[in-house]
């Protein structure tokens, strides 16, 4: 009987090896890939598993960071090409007719794949997450609120929030060190918060609030998970981290709700009209939604209200962070925007920004967009194939997992000569127009973009214009010493040093040498700064600590 188990047991293995084998063939053979063995069931995650396992001092996702790199160099000429996770194809797309036809494909291709799901314990079923049968409907009841007379209303707390930045960093200059990435971070809580929710967190005045560690702390397990795959099933990371994750999640709702059910009394007692003096926030339209329409439950706000804070902040940190440090490598690029602030702003470094002065900025707007480019705060968007598809002469078989990886889209050399300059010329008007559809996509594409893109860039505008009219900016280190790590997000591989100083001052204190700056001890520690010494004013010494995500 225990033979006969055991023989029943071991011929069901090898029948789904041989039907596991057989699909690969058939998915496999007219895309660019090398085909797992036949016995490597992990597909190529095992490659991963294997090097992440030599003890190398490098994480899983390091690893897997640059599978992804050496099989896109051996591919790169293609328009997709084929990895294997486990039992599904996952396609890569990394050219711009591929990209289109895959976005723009239809209801066939709006559906996330499966790795959104790992962001639902936050965001629930909002617009990132949904499935595309409660995402088409609330897409189209949401993109009204972010027309542009809404969110030229936002201008003034963008303003306000920059300035307290601006002030914050000109407090650290008492200090023997200062570090930016935290403050940059926090500026861009602030802005989203009191946005959204027409209140302040005060996150850059205190640091330390228990909303501020629980949004940290659940970013920071959502991307931990991205890259374990062993904490995909949800049984499994119910036992591990999904323990902490489900209490910090439950905070988190329970101050969006408490604001929300203060908001609907507000609204409830007639004090929704802006004329009493407060500043319109998002929260106001939607519970305008949900009175009117009922079409938006209050949890429905809640789920919301959780994916624009969390996301949008957490982007906009990073690309501020990313385009500062770029900035601070080329004194040329930096010397132009200086010129361009300077012909727009004059002395006045404290004017409030105006939407006309935005629209005015462009040179730095091609500076934003290359960072944009080099560095993709979402270096990739994932699809389900909902059908079988046939793509620039490819079948794309039902049910495999789409992934348009931003990140090399924007390094094809034949659209980007010279990927890896950095050249904001780029997208000025008489280049930008050469780029093809869906070449540039920092934001997504297709139906299923970012709804708050515009909100995004002018953010990011606002605050990188008020530190620069302000002070002048240097890096320290390299970019090949400053590696892109892709999880979720996009983050420096190492903490960025960066050197800032007053404009007031009117030159560049010598940078000293970095063994007398900070010791090798220092170096691996969360927070960094650069040493200044005496007591006269001197230059803001600076170092990013883009790779923390610290709020």
């Amino acid at each position: 009987m225990v033979l006969f188990f055991v023989i029943v047991v071991l011929s069901g293995v090898i029948l789904i090896l041989i039907v596991h084998s057989q699909r690969r063939e058939k998915c496999s053979q007219n895309l660019s890939t090398i085909k797992p063995g036949f016995f490597k069931n992990l597909g190529d995650l095992i490659n991963v598993l294997l090097h992440a396992a030599s003890n190398d001092g490098h994480s899983i996702s390091y690893h897997y960071n640059l599978f992804l790199k050496e099989r896109y160099e051996q591919f790169q000429q293609q328009q997709m090409f084929d990895i294997w996770g486990f039992f599904n194809p996952c396609i890569c797309f990394v050219k711009a007719e591929a990209v289109k036809q895959l976005l723009s494909k239809g209801t066939g291709t709006n559906e996330k794949s499966w790795t959104y799901g790992l962001a639902k314990p936050l965001m629930g079923t909002g617009l990132i997450t949904s499935s595309v049968d409660k995402w088409k409907p609330r897409r189209k009841l949401l993109t009204p609120c972010f027309r542009a007379d809404i969110l030229r209303e936002f201008l003034p707390i963008f303003n306000e929030h920059s300035q307290k930045l601006v002030e914050h960093l000109r407090r650290e200059t008492k200090k023997e060190f200062t570090f930016i990435g935290t403050p940059v971070t926090l500026t861009a809580l602030d802005i989203i918060y009191e946005t959204m929710l027409g209140s302040s967190v005060g996150a850059l005045d205190s640091n330390s609030s228990q909303y501020i560690f629980a949004m940290k702390r659940i970013l920071d397990i959502c991307m931990s998970r991205i890259v374990k795959f062993w904490e995909w099933p949800d049984f499994i990371f119910n036992l591990t981290s999904g323990k902490e994750l489900k209490r910090l999640v439950k905070m988190i709702d329970d101050l969006s709700k408490s604001v929300i059910r203060e908001k609907k009394m507000q609204y409830l007692h007639g004090n929704e009209d802006s004329s009493n003096g407060k500043r319109k926030a998002l929260i106001d339209l939607l519970l305008k939604l949900h009175f009117e329409t009922q079409e938006l439950s209050e949890e429905d706000i809640c789920e919301e209200v959780n994916t624009f804070i969390s996301a949008g902040h957490e982007t906009v940190s990073l690309s501020t962070t990313w385009a500062l440090y770029l900035i601070g490598l080329y004194p040329d690029v930096q010397a132009k925007i200086h010129e361009e602030l300077d012909r727009i702003f004059g002395t006045d470094k404290e004017r409030d920004v105006t939407e006309s002065d935005l629209n005015d900025l462009k040179y730095l707007n091609c500076v934003l967009k290359e960072t944009n480019r080099l560095y993709a705060v979402v270096p990739g968007i994932g699809r389900n194939a909902k059908e079988d598809m046939n793509i620039c002469g490819f079948k794309v078989p039902k049910g495999s997992t789409c992934f348009v990886l931003i990140y090399f889209l924007h390094r094809d050399k034949d659209v980007f000569p010279e990927p890896e300059t950095f050249n904001p010329d780029r997208f000025l008007p008489e280049n930008s127009v050469k780029i093809p559809e869906y070449g540039y996509i920092p934001f997504s594409a297709g139906p299923r973009n970012c709804i708050g893109q515009k909100f995004a860039v002018m953010e990011m505008k606002t605050i990188v214009s008020a530190i620069l009219r302000n002070y002048t900016v240097e890096s320290l280190d390299p970019r090949d010493k400053v590696l892109p790590q892709a999880q979720i997000t996009l983050h420096p591989s190492i903490p960025i040093r960066f050197i800032e100083e007053n404009l007031a001052f009117g030159h560049m204190e010598e940078v000293l040498n970095i063994d007398e700056i900070i010791s090798d001890d220092e170096f691996c520690l969360p927070h960094h700064g650069v040493h200044r010494s005496g007591n006269r004013a001197h230059p803001l010494r600076i170092v990013f600590n883009g790779s923390e995500k610290l709020i």
